[in-house]
């Protein structure tokens, strides 16, 4: 049984992933911050469910072990916008910045760095990115910063580790919780469910994709 570690995975985009991995039979340990919305997920999906920050190193190390003895699919899913609505560079408080950095790119590499050694051959680790990450949006740069550096990350570690695949995956516009904290006052209920970036997401993390940076919309699914 192939076992795959999704963190943020109690709402939105993580746990439509767990619900079609879990429907695959596929082993699970999911982490959220918030317990309330995680232990309904475990219940749902007969994960191993961790309670934490993936800011913590304590808790990146629970997970790691909870997951072993070898992980076939690692999914950083887990982040943080930021201020909400968004600041322009100009007046955003850097110890926010420094933040969004650590949840956004320090804990997904850590991660990585953690899990090498469980890593299955021919392993996978996604990690979820933005269009931000691509392009220089208004009122953006922090997230945007951080899911840019997040992409270079994964080109790194995937030049450092031909063996495995690394993939930087844009899900697309989603009408998700972060999405309206990125939109306060907007209605974002046009935007397409989790759901529907999850054929994509899942294409690439279970297919023979190469290492790279793909938007899930743009991927054909059989």
């Amino acid at each position: 049984m192939p076992t795959a570690l999704i963190t943020g995975a109690s709402r939105g985009l993580g746990l439509a992933l767990a619900r079609e991995l879990a429907r695959r039979s596929w082993r699970l340990v999911i982490d959220a911050r918030g317990a309330e919305d995680l232990e309904a997920a475990r219940d749902e999906l007969a994960a191993t469910a961790l309670a934490g920050d993936v800011a913590d190193p304590d808790h990146r190390r629970a997970l790691i072990t909870a997951a072993g003895p070898r992980i076939d699919l690692l999914v950083n899913n887990a982040s943080v916008l930021g201020p909400s609505p968004q600041p322009p560079l100009a007046d955003y408080p850097l110890d926010v910045l420094e933040r969004v950095y650590r949840v956004n790119v320090l804990a997904p590499l850590a991660l990585v760095q953690l899990a090498l050694p469980a890593l299955a051959p021919q392993g996978t680790v996604v990690n979820v990115t933005s269009d931000a990450g691509a392009e220089a949006y208004e009122g953006w740069g922090g997230y945007g910063s951080s899911k840019a550096a997040l992409e270079h990350l994964t080109r790194t570690l995937a030049a450092e580790h031909p063996e495995l695949r690394f993939l930087a995956v844009d899900p697309g516009d989603m009408n998700t919780r972060m999405q309206q904290e990125a939109f306060p006052g907007e209605d974002v209920s046009d935007r397409p469910p989790p759901e529907a970036s999850v054929p994509g997401i899942l294409a690439l993390a279970l297919g023979d994709a190469p290492s790279g940076r793909y938007q899930a919309s743009a991927v054909t699914t059989g």
